[in-house]
């Protein structure tokens, strides 16, 4: 009988104890006012400057025409129609950077009287300011992203999203680690850079991932094994962007002993997938790159990329429009957002893309 009165006993406790709590919902401030109202747009917003009825954002890229930005596009759409904000997505036609022909649209779209807000890439360090200017002077918010320019006109005021180009050491660090696991006893492992085109972003990505190459083998008591070439100031070995798979094959072939190589932006990277299957070395490199457009992705499941690193355009399209929202509705300072990088490998290349986040 005491057996069965301790047990009773047991199941009340228990009962007791797995009852959820309940909660008070929180649905006023500490001041008075309601969350609800709060949340809602300012009654003037959608007057901003055009007094149209609408709020009219611009993004603008300095090459539309690859596929990166496809997802940026996709994030900004997004945050678009969330803020009920009309967009227009523009950008270079061009499959490469083609910063001209983006300043050349910038210099059109700044003129539109309904514009109210302005996102824009800024890979070539100085060529914006103008821009930036005339939007300061006709008091609409800029919002940079992708290739970030450190002294650009009002920095401090601008916010930027974008990958820091740290985030390339891990694609260096994987690099190494594939080369480790491989079994290879020596090699050399290149960077091929297209350093004479002047993008420091690209540049400083190289160097990044060439020192976390450098520290990984270090690690693994493996560094003396292997030649690890980034150029003379480490920011790659200069191949020829207007013959970029001849040239990186021409490499591959010269050194003779390759076994990792990286690229480090959306233009050498296919180019060095197209090499690897141009020498048929895929099962004897591992091959590392940056951006996750069609090509890359395609490689990936081929095997004549080992993996690439995606920039989470997805964000560098949604962030800066909401930002712009933000600092017209809510009066929020510029604020900045790292969006680091993403490995993509054959073991989990079949989940990226599927809602065009990458």
């Amino acid at each position: 009988m005491k057996k069965n009165i301790f047990a009773v006993g047991l199941l009340a406790a228990a009962s007791v104890a797995v009852t959820p709590a309940m909660a008070q919902t929180v649905s006023q401030a500490v001041g008075g006012w309601s969350f609800e109202d709060a949340a809602k747009p300012a009654q003037g917003t959608a007057n901003f400057r055009s007094n149209d009825g609408k709020l009219t954002f611009a993004i603008v890229t300095h090459t539309a025409g690859n596929g990166f930005f496809d997802p940026a596009y996709v994030g900004a759409q997004v945050a678009a129609n969330a803020f009920g904000v009309n967009l227009l997505m523009l950008g270079s036609e061009a499959p490469v950077d083609d910063i001209p022909r983006e300043l050349e649209i910038l210099n059109q779209i700044i003129q539109d009287p309904t514009l109210d807000g302005l996102a824009m890439t800024t890979p070539q360090s100085g060529a914006y300011d103008d821009i930036v200017a005339k939007a300061f002077e006709i008091g609409i918010p800029v919002a940079t992203f992708n290739s970030f320019d450190p002294k650009i006109l009002n920095r401090s005021q601008i916010s930027h999203t974008g990958q820091d180009a740290s985030a390339a050491a891990i694609g260096g660090e994987a690099m190494a680690k594939c080369i480790l696991a491989s079994g290879v006893k020596k090699g050399t492992i290149v960077f091929p850079n297209t350093t004479t085109l002047g993008n420091v972003e690209v540049n400083n990505r190289t160097n990044a991932a060439f020192n976390a190459t450098l520290v990984a083998l270090k690690n693994a008591g493996r560094l003396g094994d292997f030649k690890v070439d980034a150029g003379p100031t480490n920011i790659g070995v200069d191949v020829d962007a207007n013959n970029i798979v001849s040239s990186i094959t021409t490499l591959i072939e010269s050194r003779g002993d390759v076994v990792g190589i990286m690229g480090t932006n959306g233009f050498v990277t296919p180019a060095i997938a197209d090499a690897v299957a141009q020498t048929g070395i895929k099962d004897k490199v591992c091959s590392y790159g940056f951006d996750l457009g069609p090509k890359q992705l395609d490689a990936i499941k081929t095997g004549t990329l080992d993996g690439s690193l995606g920039q989470q355009p997805f964000l560098q399209g949604f962030y800066p429009i909401s930002q712009l929202f933000l600092q017209i509705d809510r009066g929020v300072s510029a604020a900045n957002l790292d969006t680091r990088a993403q490995l993509v490998t054959k073991a989990n290349v079949g989940n990226v893309g599927k809602r065009h986040e990458n």
